[in-house]
């Protein structure tokens, strides 16, 4: 059995593509086994909601009355500074970016109650937002300070532009020391005292397609609540970690780079966060449809949380000093029951991304599909990985040095 892109997105317009989500699909091929499911099944959706520091938007404000030169120059979104060198009107704003005036960890554990995520998500919102610039003024850009107001619906574009989201899997982090720790992966109680994982496990997009063997760049997606595409791979991109026997990623792995206009996107979808003790951050969600071309990439896309195994790493030492020790491993399945077991502790855990928010991701996904709204695209290009052809070169292990 072989199926192409073209032949199911006839069976979309048609109204006759059979779609599932990564959940369903677990149970259908349980009760109907591979093959009949991959006969059956055009379509199997995915998604995933949690905190993705790589995140950023970048915004054309239009030209103002006399034209002003910002590349070079300085500017605010709401007080928070914006990247002002791409050109005269372009810039861009990043998810951790903070105000000059925010006290940062110098009051420990910081705040940080307002950032550039939050600044995306108001754009998102509707809100006004207010943008104060300055320049050093040329002949052809003669202004030398601007005070306004803009709302992303009388931006000329406005973009999001994400270099590295939806990781492969991700580490546990927990804490051996003695005391309270703040990092991107929340609080970590002293001595065991907690587990926090960020991954929705079974229905995470490249857990699905471990491979990259229908993800690649053109790819369409959901993405904030809109259409998105994935732009290339993201940063820190490594498919030579570690696998299971079933090529599930026992490390990071994979990771995407996606872009979406942000006009069409959703606060729901767009979350500003806040990480006591580390930074701001923005909350995304991203949707990836998994066309079954075969019943090969219809077994991957059955994987379960029971088969996917995370390392489980301590976050006060061995994370900060980059030492590969890994404390054990545990599957999403565990994870989820709310308690593991880590040198004969009983630890609770946590997830930092939402489960509920990744399964209406992928019920909204397969809704778009099945009314015939989303159409699959044909990758232009694969992803690097193992078995895509594509040459690529692992992460480095060591650190820069000094």
């Amino acid at each position: 059995m072989a199926k192409t892109i073209k032949e199911i997105n006839e069976k979309i317009k048609e109204g006759k593509a059979v779609v599932v989500t990564a959940e369903e699909i677990i149970d259908l091929v349980k009760e109907k086994g591979v093959k009949k499911a991959a006969q059956e099944v055009d379509v199997v959706t995915t998604g995933t909601f949690g905190p993705m520091c790589s995140s950023a938007a970048y915004i054309n404000i239009g030209h103002s009355k006399p034209r002003i030169k910002l590349g070079g120059g300085r500017a605010y979104l709401n007080d928070v500074p914006a990247y002002t060198g791409l050109a005269a009107v372009d810039i861009l704003i990043g998810a951790n970016a903070l105000p000059d005036d925010d006290p940062r960890n110098r009051i420990y554990p910081g705040e940080f109650n307002y950032g550039g995520g939050h600044v995306i998500e108001g754009l998102v919102a509707g809100k006004d937002i207010r943008l104060v610039a300055t320049a050093y003024g040329t002949d052809c850009y003669p202004r030398k300070k601007l005070e306004t107001w803009i709302n992303i619906k009388g931006l000329n574009e406005a973009v999001l532009f994400n270099p590295r989201n939806a990781y492969q899997n991700y580490n546990v982090a927990v804490n051996l020391s003695d005391k309270t720790i703040y990092t991107y992966m929340g609080v970590l109680k002293p001595e065991l005292g907690n587990a926090n994982y960020c991954s929705a496990g079974q229905l995470s997009p490249l857990l699905n397609d471990p491979y990259y063997k229908t993800i690649g760049i053109g790819t369409k997606i959901f993405l904030g609540g809109g259409i998105g595409f994935v732009a290339w791979q993201g940063t820190q991109h490594d498919p030579t970690v570690l696998r299971s026997e079933k090529g599930v990623p026992r490390r990071g792995g994979g990771t995407l780079a996606v872009i979406g206009d942000l006009k069409q996107m959703a606060p729901r979808w767009l979350v500003g966060a806040s990480m006591l003790g580390y930074g701001c951050t923005l909350t995304v969600g991203i949707g990836v449809p998994i066309p079954i071309l075969s019943e090969e990439i219809l077994k991957y896309a059955t994987v379960t949380d029971d088969e996917i195994l995370a390392a489980v790493i301590d976050y006060a030492n061995a994370y900060p000093n980059m030492k590969p020790d890994i404390i054990t491993e545990v599957s999403y399945a565990q994870l989820k029951s709310g308690r593991i077991v880590v040198r004969g502790n009983e630890v609770p855990t946590a997830s930092l991304s939402s489960y509920p928010r990744a399964v209406e991701i992928a019920k909204i996904l397969k809704e778009w599909i099945a009314s015939g709204k989303f159409q699959l695209t044909e990758p232009v290009a694969p992803l690097p990985g193992v078995e895509s052809g594509v040459t690529f070169k692992p992460l480095k292990e060591r650190p820069i040095e000094d």
